[in-house]
């Protein structure tokens, strides 16, 4: 008797030679995979519903022999995996993984002649999306921003493809850019989007005889794309094992009135000292100087001598004096650079120009703005960098890096504003060494920088919209991005910060930290706009600077940025993302103790707007009724039962703690943070038999600390522990309709234990 492997080898034989298509098949918990042979086409299913979301897929060149075989990857553990194997050497794989809600693709590139082989660009997958519905009931949202699938011009990295009434949708990422740089594109046929994904390598080479494996692109499909786009950032995290360090929050010198620049010695002394004492308290880390310490010669941008300061400069007593100075009141030094740039024509440089990325013609690399490109690959000039890193670092001591010009590294022209796909010419480069494509040798120099530097050196990366090859090139190599072109504070500008910011939540604590740019509070700045740049930066979690002259500032902007640090470190997601290019609803939740959530409502436009969302589509139970606080109003606000309605003027916003009635006293909101309890509230219970609601705060020394509580009993007192030895907190409570407000005003910083007790 044969058996059943005989058989199946046999019944396999037998359909090959009658010419019949075969498929294949693999799955996991999430994704069904099926590949017709020898088409090469594929489909990709939903296994909780059987529904295909992508049909008519292929790789760029299909045929060849099939197998179905087990694997194990070193990120993703054991999975099964569908192989293609081509006469010419090349070889496709779709893989699956326990709990991975993506199909990862990959191929191998193999040069079989005799010669190297030089590739620019590889169109690795296309195919049609399958949500059932046309294109033009579909948006797609990209780096270039939420847009008509045939409008978008293709976006870096990663795509959403998405139904904005219903959310569901397919997300398509690139999880690697360690030699090719991943662009999505959406091109519509016959009412139908399609996907293509893309890689540009500029320059790839393949040695005689040699095979070459490409980038890994993953691909989903979700009831919530936003969850998606979230699990993609997850699994990128994955793949370059990333561990953010703490956020930091502080000062840049950029944009300061006055003293902007790169300020002075004297004023960034006197700067610091003011922010150690009123701001460090609440959360304040960072004083970063900018542009103009340097000397150099450059017609063409910043100069780009960074070696040492100019002496005629703003710092005539040395960067490591100033550096040493920051670091003595407790604060972070940070200095801004461009780690890749030179200036071929300064007479620093005039003895290196093997130091520099040519063109075919054997000219410099000139960049606008960048300058001359350093070749990451020329063994001077990676000697000149990491000379420079660690006198930066090891020297003066500056522990903040901001990494600005990052482009010129990949050897590619500036497109600033770079946000959905612009042609660049990748390839038209050369460098010193020819086995490196372009983003292989910025990968190369900013893992220099982050080696010499060493792991306590804070690496933020300015920015990814002067030319988006250095956007994807950059995961995993530094711990904030600069995810938006420059601001100010006028509304045009300030608006960059959040249509960019938001446009990579996602990204934000899993694979760096946005830099949004820096908020504004200045006092000949609207306060509403200073209310809504600084809520919305303090709401989404995302790096949060100011560039504000701060010992000039009134005691009511300055509160503002008090109250808008530190990062609270919790979820944030945009309720709306699908529905306007710049959403105006988010919703803040911790898990992290009692849970708590926050809403965010922010009006972009410049006349009167009311918002009418149901709870369920903020995220919230919609079974409940919720109690609401809102925040700088410093009142209750009306009850939520199954809807948000809210009316707000123009450019301005609401913040909204808000909490499910319960049948007994409990806390609201807090006075310490605009998220009105989740970094400050360590605990909160509810003990019904004495009738005390009791918790723990970290409070401020000096700072009056307000406890809101929802109550329908009356007070009857408070009570507050402290650390052995710590000063005496004084205490006040006092009933404002529904609420009992108690005021707690602590001596000294840490955390104290109250006790509320409730008449019956």
């Amino acid at each position: 008797m044969k058996s059943p492997g005989i058989l199946a080898l046999a019944l396999l034989a037998a359909l090959r030679s009658s010419g019949q298509p075969l498929q294949y098949s693999i799955q996991n918990d999430q994704v069904i995979v099926k590949f017709m042979s020898p088409s090469g086409f594929f489909s990709l299913s939903s296994k909780a519903t059987g529904k295909v979301f992508f049909r008519d897929a292929t790789f760029e060149s299909p045929a060849g022999s099939v197998r179905t075989l087990p694997v194990t990857d070193k990120i993703f553990g054991r999975g099964e995996s569908l192989e293609i194997s081509q006469a010419d050497g090349r070889v496709h794989s779709l893989s699956l993984f326990p709990g991975l809600p993506f199909v990862l693709c990959r191929s191998v590139l193999h040069n079989g002649g005799t010669e190297p082989s030089l590739t620019r660009s590889v169109k690795m997958i296309s195919g049609t999306v399958e949500l059932g519905l046309p294109a033009d009931r579909l948006r797609t949202f990209g780096t270039g921003g939420l847009l008509e699938p045939d409008k978008n011009p293709g976006s870096y990295a990663w795509l959403a493809i998405a139904d904005p009434a219903s959310r569901q949708g397919m997300v398509v990422g690139w999880l690697t850019e360690d030699s090719g740089s991943g662009v999505v594109f959406s091109p519509v046929k016959d009412n139908q989007v399609k996907v293509e994904a893309r890689l540009d390598f500029g320059r790839l080479r393949i040695p005689a005889g040699k095979s070459r494996p490409l980038e890994t692109l993953a691909i989903g499909y979700f009831d919530d794309a936003r969850l998606g786009l979230e699990a993609w950032a997850d699994a990128v995290a994955k793949s370059y094992a990333i561990h953010l360090p703490p956020q930091p929050a502080g000062y840049c010198t950029w944009y300061s009135k006055p003293y902007g620049g790169a300020a002075d010695e004297q004023h960034l002394a006197d700067l610091a000292a003011f922010a150690k004492t009123n701001l460090a308290p609440f959360g304040f880390s960072v004083v970063q100087i900018d542009d103009h310490w340097q000397p150099g010669v450059s017609t063409n941008g910043p100069k780009r001598n960074f070696t040492t300061h100019n002496p005629s400069g703003p710092y005539p007593g040395g960067m490591k004096a100033t550096a040493a100075n920051i670091h003595s009141l407790g604060l972070t030094p940070g200095l801004w650079f461009m780690p890749f740039a030179g200036t071929w024509y300064d007479p620093f440089f005039k003895d290196h120009s093997d130091w520099f990325v040519k063109r075919e013609d054997g000219t410099p690399y000139e960049t606008a703005w960048g300058g001359t490109c350093l070749d990451m690959t020329h063994p001077g000039a990676r000697q000149h960098l990491k000379a420079l890193t660690q006198r930066i670092a090891h020297e003066w001591g500056f522990t903040y890096f901001k990494l600005d010009g990052l482009w010129t590294g990949t050897g590619t022209r500036q497109q600033y504003v770079n946000s959905g796909y612009k042609e660049d010419n990748m390839g038209d480069a050369v460098f010193h060494n020819p086995d490196k494509s372009n983003l292989e040798a910025f990968r190369d120099g900013l893992r220099l920088v982050r080696e010499t530097a060493g792991p306590g050196v804070f690496v933020l990366g300015c920015n990814g919209p002067q030319n988006m090859r250095s956007y994807g090139g950059a995961f995993g190599l530094v711990d904030a991005m600069r995810i938006g072109p420059d601001n100010n504070s006028n509304w045009k500008g300030l608006l960059r910060g959040p249509t960019f910011g938001t446009r990579h939540y996602f990204l934000h604590g899993r694979v760096w930290y946005n830099d949004p740019d820096p908020v504004y509070v200045r006092a000949d700045m609207p306060l509403n706009h200073a209310q809504l740049i600084c809520s919305w930066v303090a709401l989404s979690g995302q790096l949060n600077l100011s560039s504000e002259w701060l010992p000039g500032l009134p005691a009511d902007r300055l509160d503002l940025l008090k109250r808008t640090m530190p990062a609270h470190g919790a979820m944030a997601r945009p309720a709306d993302l699908f529905e306007r290019d710049l959403p105006g609803l988010w919703l803040v939740t911790d898990r992290r103790a009692t849970r708590r959530d926050v809403i965010g409502v922010f009006n972009w436009e410049t006349n009167e707007q009311t918002f009418d969302c149901s709870i369920a589509h903020l995220g919230l139970d919609p079974a409940v009724e919720y109690a609401a606080f809102d925040y700088w109003h410093n009142t209750m606000s009306a009850p939520m039962t199954n809807r948000l309605r809210l009316t707000l003027p123009a450019e301005s916003c609401a913040v909204l703690a808000v909490r499910p009635r319960a049948n007994h006293p409990q806390l609201l909101s807090t006075s310490r943070h605009i998220t009105q309890g989740m970094v400050d509230v360590v605990d909160e219970s509810w003990d019904a038999k004495s009738r005390i609601l009791k918790g723990r705060s970290k409070v401020v020394g000096g700072d009056p600390y307000e406890l809101r509580i929802l109550a329908d009993l009356p007070a009857g007192g408070i009570t507050v522990s402290t650390a052995k030895g710590a000063p005496a907190v004084t205490a006040t409570l006092k009933t404002d309709g529904p609420l009992i407000r108690a005021t707690l005003l602590s001596p000294a910083s840490g955390e104290i234990g109250w006790s509320v007790q409730f008449k019956r």
